[in-house]
């Protein structure tokens, strides 16, 4: 009567977990980021634990503020940099590699029925895999760096079908916005949520990227797709250790059960300010904007700049437009065919792997009263400068705005 999160905690508690039980459990693998690894490692140094539980186990990546852009934010990367040398860490993924959340599972850590913890809130992007990935603090990290071990209160499950198939020019984002618009931004607080359905089975491991990515914009503690042979396949040749997938019991007792059909669904856009302000994008078609991103941790893989690629070949966009690819290896598949020069040939602007605009800290940055399509995962008051206004869409959306200077259905374009 186990859901997956039960049995992934049963595991890693070594006892019987239930949904609403207290447990410590052992952690399979854990990351920080050069944005929080900072204070984890801190608060590692104030605990006086000399070496962390075990190198192998631990993913430094540095995405965020990449390169530096201050004097401050250097400094700060060197000391962490000395640290893993320090600790031995052999898993460190330095400016240009990528954002974590794609150089993790690119390097084979996001593995089926593991528990794997980020000192970033969007990594339950790992539940792709079928794993539990969810995000903790920076203090909490430090707790797992020196011990292996965290406690957690083991969430309930909702069990979300989606049935239909997706039509042309609409794709995993419009899928992930419309479940948030039935859900709300929270309507899934503390809860897993496992994925079901025939449109589930047929997104690509891209675009369960996308979806579990976001889980965290539902207040949910992580996003689960049960893995298939489509999870096999990515993780052959890639998976640093043996894994054992891990499937809800027939009769698993789920919180909630919710059925949502996305055969006619139209192009999503989510407004200012609020990640469920979603609406068809009819609704919007014609805001003027400013600025486009196309990349993050929840839309800058291959198959994302390839819909945009195709959208924008043999044309000029209308206003700035910034893509990131997710990764190096994302970048440099791009390069091989040929995206990324159709991209710069109409006109964008080519950041290196990382997460650029999407944070707000040193790239792409709004002018008060700004406009941006973007791709990212939060459109917060103040996520992209202080006075700007994000609309969040698919990279299809995105592309056809960039083109037109305004928010624009791309199956129109």
């Amino acid at each position: 009567m186990s859901t997956i999160s039960e049995k992934i905690f049963s595991r890693t508690s070594k006892s019987e977990a239930c949904a609403g039980d207290f447990v410590i459990a052992n952690v399979d693998c854990a990351m920080a980021h050069d944005g929080t690894s900072v204070l984890a490692v801190k608060a590692f140094r104030e605990m006086e634990v000399l070496k962390v539980w075990d190198p192998a186990r631990i993913v430094i990546s540095f995405d965020h503020i990449v390169p530096a852009s201050t004097e401050v934010a250097a400094n700060l990367q060197y000391d962490i940099r000395q640290w893993v040398r320090q600790q031995d860490i052999s898993n460190m993924y330095d400016v240009g590699e990528g954002i974590c959340h794609q150089v993790l599972p690119e390097q084979g850590f996001a593995l089926p029925g593991r528990l794997i913890v980020g000192a970033d809130s969007h990594s339950c992007t790992y539940g792709a895999f079928g794993a539990f990935g969810t995000g903790v603090g920076a203090t909490d990290m430090a707790e797992i760096f020196a011990s292996g071990k965290l406690w957690f209160r083991v969430p309930q499950t909702m069990r979300v079908t989606v049935e239909g198939k997706l039509g042309d020019r609409v794709s995993a984002k419009d899928l992930t916005l419309n479940v948030i618009k039935h859900i709300g931004a929270d309507g899934a607080t503390y809860k897993a949520m496992e994925y079901y359905g025939s449109a589930i089975e047929e997104l690509s491991i891209a675009g369960r990227m996308t979806l579990c990515n976001m889980a965290i914009e539902m207040g949910g503690k992580a996003g689960i797709v049960p893995p298939d042979k489509k999870t096999d396949e990515f993780l052959k040749g890639r998976a640093v250790d043996a894994y054992t997938p891990v499937y809800a019991d027939e009769d698993a007792q789920y919180c909630e059960d919710i059925h949502i059909d996305v055969d006619d669904l139209p192009p999503q856009v989510a407004r200012p300010h609020s990640v469920d302000n979603v609406c068809d994008v009819d609704e919007v078609a014609g805001t003027a904007i400013d600025q486009v991103f196309i990349g993050s941790c929840t839309n800058g893989r291959l198959e994302d700049l390839e819909a945009a690629a195709r959208i924008l070949k043999g044309r000029s966009v209308a206003v700035r437009t910034i893509v990131i690819p997710a990764s190096r290896t994302v970048l440099l598949e791009a390069i091989e065919k040929g995206y990324i020069s159709t991209l710069i040939e109409a006109g964008a602007t080519l950041g290196p792997p990382g997460c650029g605009p999407c944070l707000g800290a040193h790239l792409g940055v709004l002018a008060e009263g700004e406009v941006c399509v973007s791709t990212s995962n939060r459109n917060f008051k103040g996520r992209m400068g202080r006075g700007g206004l994000l609309y969040l869409a698919s990279p299809e959306t995105a592309a056809a705005s960039a083109l037109k200077g305004e928010i624009a259905d791309p199956r129109l374009v």
